[in-house]
């Protein structure tokens, strides 16, 4: 494994449901299933995503949906 130099991206709530249309509380669900990329808290009553963790699950439900193995 090498070092990235770029930092990741950060989204938050609003643009993860503008891009997936689930509630916050199915993505509680999911993330305590491990079915979804957990959420990075960033301040007291903040918290937000990698987007390419949310990209990647976001193409490997494409990648089911198409019959490709992961």
């Amino acid at each position: 494994m090498g070092t990235q130099n770029t930092k990741p991206e950060l989204i938050v709530a609003d643009e993860i449901a503008q891009r997936i249309p689930y509630s916050q509380n199915q993505l509680r669900r999911l993330e305590a299933q491990g079915c979804f990329p957990k959420r990075i808290r960033i301040g007291a009553n903040r918290v937000a995503w990698v987007r390419a963790e949310i990209d990647d699950w976001i193409e490997a439900r494409m990648n089911a949906r198409n019959g490709e193995v992961a």
